[in-house]
């Protein structure tokens, strides 16, 4: 049977080539889905450098302005009567809305409005991330506007199990899992770079202890130091160093904290991945995320990581085998974790052997097309019942979209 190719918008506060999780996973699935034949349109604010002349069919520009306290990120603006015009001569069959923002939101009501099939991802726990920021008595309002906002589209994406179970015992409804992968040829430890570890002042048999993401209050990076200083002090014959890569609002406190490492800014494409190579150890103390795909391609890239059993690492880690896990929010068996790793070159060897043959099976394909069943299925929905009212009855085997050609 043949299946017809879809008219899809992204709708996103964020997107490349600025540096983030959600960004990634956009640019990932948008290159996928028009690898498969569909029209993609994006959705999204302006970026520096943006000009009108960019705008396209596939190309939407709004209006942004910097999210307080999180600098180098921001919130898109843009009337529903603009979106509605816009749609009404170049119809979507369905809309993927990925940050539930005021973009969002105009988005979401447009949608509505033209009886066009919604599916909503959830990538950032703003809730969660509140309390970091002093805005801790919002929580509770944030999960209202938060749960009130998915249950008006078809479907809800999440990236894994725990965050799905998180948002169920919140009252969330219409829940599917969709993972996320990594770029294993990208990713490799074929890239590991001598010259780098020596400008990081390492030798080939000293330990590269690796960080990699956001520089911001709610990664948990207070835990870095204790952990680093723990290691050193088990391990005073060793040369350990923490390599940091990635920029944010506590960059400069981090600094302060940890004079002795080496902090490499926001890196990119094969730059970001012969980071990634060069180290031996990844730390990521994260309690936050709603996947973390650092984790990801940290294991792609050989290394042995070190996290909290939830997210990207409880789908991926298997304790001891390929990784390391400590029970969330569980300082002392985090930095526990890490020492081990470092007993014997033996174990670190085989963990980082391990970590790599996982993450070489993890590639993207799968999940474009699992993310296209969704769509398809949405669309379906919507064109039989004549309205984008979320309904129960919106299933699909997860893996198995349509039949294509």
């Amino acid at each position: 049977m043949n299946t017809p190719c879809l008219r899809i918008t992204l709708v996103s506060e964020t997107f490349p080539p600025e540096i983030n999780g959600v960004a990634n996973t956009l640019g990932r699935l948008s290159d996928g889905l028009r690898q498969r034949g569909h029209q993609v349109e994006i959705v999204r604010p302006r970026q520096a450098g943006d000009t009108a002349e960019l705008e396209s069919d596939q190309l939407m520009l709004c209006k942004g302005w910097a999210l307080p306290g999180y600098p180098g990120l921001q919130w898109g603006g843009v009337s529903v009567h603009r979106l509605c015009r816009r749609w009404r001569r170049q119809r979507p069959d369905v809309l993927y809305i990925a940050t539930e923002g005021p973009l969002g939101l105009s988005a979401l009501r447009a949608a509505r409005r033209l009886k066009i099939a919604v599916v909503s991802g959830f990538h950032t726990n703003f809730a969660q991330y509140s309390g970091e920021y002093g805005l801790g008595l919002l929580a509770r309002l944030l999960t209202h506007y938060l749960r009130a906002f998915h249950r008006r589209t078809a479907i809800t994406l999440v990236p894994s199990a725990s965050q799905r179970l998180a948002l169920e015992r919140r009252g969330f409804e219409r829940l599917a899992l969709m993972a996320r992968g990594v770029d294993a040829c990208l990713f490799n430890p074929a890239r590991r770079s001598q010259a780098l570890r020596e400008q990081w002042g390492l030798a080939a048999d000293d330990i590269a202890v690796l960080h990699v993401g956001r520089l911001a209050a709610e990664k948990n990076l207070g835990l870095l130091r204790p952990c680093l200083q723990a290691l050193q002090q088990a391990y005073p014959q060793r040369r350990l160093r923490l390599i940091v890569v990635g920029d944010g609002p506590q960059r400069a406190h981090l600094e302060q904290q940890v004079p002795d490492a080496v902090f490499c800014g926001a890196q990119r494409g094969e730059a970001l991945a012969e980071h990634y190579a060069s180290g031996d150890l990844f730390l990521f103390p994260s309690l936050t995320e709603t996947f973390g795909n650092v984790v990801l391609e940290a294991m792609a890239s050989g290394l042995a990581v070190v996290a909290y059993d939830e997210a990207a690492a409880a789908q991926h880690i298997r304790h001891g085998h390929n990784g390391a896990l400590a029970m969330p929010g569980d300082q002392p068996a985090f930095i526990d974790a890490a020492c081990w790793l470092l007993e014997e070159c033996e174990t670190l060897r085989r963990v980082r052997l391990n970590a790599r043959q996982h993450a070489s099976r993890q590639g993207w394909p799968a999940i474009v097309e699992q993310f296209e069943g969704y769509l398809y299925a949405a669309s379906r929905q919507a064109s039989t019942q004549g309205s984008p009212a979320p309904a129960a009855s919106l299933t699909i085997k997860p893996g198995s979209p349509a039949p294509r050609g």
